[in-house]
C-alpha cells in the first residue's frame, strides 16, 4: 500500500513542477512579446503604445516574482537567478523615464521610473551608457529636474554586488572603500573602465552564488581585504 502511494505522490509533485515551469515559460513569452511591441513602438515614435507595452511587461514581471507593483529591486532577480533580465529592466525604465518627460501631468511617473532606474542601472553593463545618455538628455528634457534625480542617485550609488553580498551590507567600511576606489581611481583610466564594465556584467551572478552558499562569504571577505590592502 505504501509503495503504491509513493509513485502517485511523486507523480503529483512532478505535475505541480511541470505546471510551474509551463507558467514561467508562458509569462516569459508574454514579457518577450510586450518588449518587442514596446521596442517597435519606440522606433516609430508611438510613445503612448510603447509606454502601455512596457508597463504591462513590468506588471507581469512583478507578478512572476510575487512583488507589489512598483517594488522591483535587483535583489529580487538575484534570488531568482535571473540576473540577465536586469539589463532589460534597466532599458525599460530608461525608455519610460524619457517617454514621461513629454508632459507635466506624467511628472510623478517620470520620477518613479527615475528612482527605479537608479536601482538597476548600477548593477548592469548598461550603467555607463545610461549615465552618458542621461547627461545628454538632460540638455533637451522638458523636466530636467526629474532627470537630475536619477543622475544624483548615480553619484551616490554604483553598487558593489560581490562585496555587498560578502559583507551582507552595502554600507560596510570595506564596501564603501571599494566603491570609492572605483569612482576615484578605476573610472579615470581606460583599463579601469573596462574592468568596471565586466564587473557589472558578471558580478550579479557571483553575488547570487554567494547568497546561496554562506560558507563562501568568509573566504570572499578575506580576498577582498587582501585587495584593499594592496590598493591602499
Amino acid at each position: 500500500m505504501a509503495e503504491d502511494k509513493k509513485p502517485k505522490q511523486e507523480s503529483r509533485l512532478t505535475a505541480v513542477e511541470r505546471a510551474q515551469l509551463e507558467r514561467r515559460e508562458k509569462m516569459w513569452e508574454m514579457r518577450k512579446a510586450l518588449l518587442q511591441r514596446g521596442h517597435r513602438a519606440m522606433q516609430v515614435k508611438q510613445y503612448g503604445e510603447a509606454a502601455v507595452s512596457y508597463e504591462k511587461y513590468l506588471r507581469i514581471l512583478e507578478l512572476s516574482f510575487n512583488v507589489a507593483q512598483g517594488n522591483l529591486t535587483p535583489e529580487v532577480f538575484k534570488e531568482n537567478s535571473k540576473t540577465a533580465e536586469m539589463s532589460i529592466v534597466a532599458g525599460v525604465y530608461w525608455d519610460l523615464m524619457r517617454i514621461y518627460d513629454t508632459s507635466q501631468k506624467f511628472s510623478d511617473r517620470q520620477v518613479a521610473y527615475a528612482k527605479q532606474l537608479s536601482l538597476f542601472a548600477p548593477v548592469t553593463p548598461l550603467h555607463n551608457d545610461i549615465i552618458k545618455q542621461a547627461q545628454e538628455f538632460i540638455k533637451v528634457a522638458r523636466h530636467p529636474e526629474n532627470v537630475k534625480i536619477f543622475l544624483a542617485a548615480m553619484g551616490k550609488a554604483g553598487r558593489c554586488f560581490i562585496a555587498s553580498s560578502a559583507y551582507q551590507s552595502p554600507t560596510h567600511n570595506d564596501v564603501m572603500f571599494l566603491r570609492s576606489y572605483r569612482d576615484s581611481v578605476l573610472k579615470q583610466s581606460f583599463l579601469g573602465r573596462k574592468f568596471i564594465y565586466f564587473y557589472y556584467r558578471y558580478s550579479p551572478k557571483v553575488a547570487c552564488i554567494l547568497d546561496r552558499h554562506d560558507f563562501l562569504k568568509a573566504p570572499t571577505r578575506w580576498a577582498l581585504k587582501l585587495v584593499i590592502k594592496c590598493v591602499r
